[in-house]
C-alpha cells in the first residue's frame, strides 16, 4: 500500500488544527497508509518507507522550525539518493510571517531532489476555515498523487 509520511511540529494549537486538516484530507483518498509523525522522532526509516512527504511547521524567527530541521538534517544522507523525486507538499503557519520559513523548506528540499506537488499553504495569524479546507486539499493532492 502507498505510504504518506507526514512529518510536523505541532507546538500550538493553531497548528494541529492544521495536521489534523492535512490527515483528514490524506485519509480521504482510498488505499493510502497516512503515517504521521513529529518531526523530532521521524527518521530515516519512516522516509524510506513512504511514497511521498506531507510537511507541516510553524515559522520560528524567519525559519522552518528547529525540529524539522533537524528532520532534514538526520535524513539526508541515508535517503538522499534513495527518495530524489519524491513528491512533496509543506504548510507553514506563522504569526507575521511565512516567507523565511517556506525559503528554508524549499532550499533543504531542493538538497534532497524532492518534487513539489502543490503549491504550499502558508497560514498567517488564527487559521481560518478557508485556511483549514486548503490544508485539507494539500493532504488529498499529495495522497492522490501515490494512490
Amino acid at each position: 500500500m502507498p505510504t504518506l509520511l507526514v512529518v510536523h511540529h505541532t507546538p500550538s494549537p493553531a497548528l494541529q488544527s492544521l495536521l489534523e486538516a492535512a490527515r483528514a484530507g490524506a485519509a480521504l483518498v482510498p488505499g493510502v497508509d497516512v503515517v504521521s509523525r513529529p518531526a523530532l522522532s521521524a527518521g530515516a526509516s519512516d522516509l524510506l518507507a513512504a511514497d511521498a512527504v506531507l510537511l507541516g511547521t510553524p515559522a520560528n524567527l524567519g525559519y522552518m522550525s528547529g525540529a524539522l530541521k533537524h528532520f532534514f538534517d538526520v535524513v539526508y544522507y541515508p535517503c538522499l539518493e534513495a527518495k530524489a523525486g519524491m513528491p512533496y507538499g509543506v504548510y507553514v503557519h506563522g504569526q507575521n510571517d511565512t516567507t523565511g520559513a517556506v525559503g528554508s523548506i524549499e532550499k533543504a528540499t531542493t538538497g534532497m531532489r524532492w518534487r513539489r506537488v502543490a503549491e504550499p499553504v502558508l497560514v498567517v495569524g488564527e487559521p481560518t476555515a478557508a485556511d483549514r479546507a486548503a490544508v485539507t486539499e494539500l493532504g488529498g493532492t499529495l495522497a492522490a498523487t501515490i494512490g
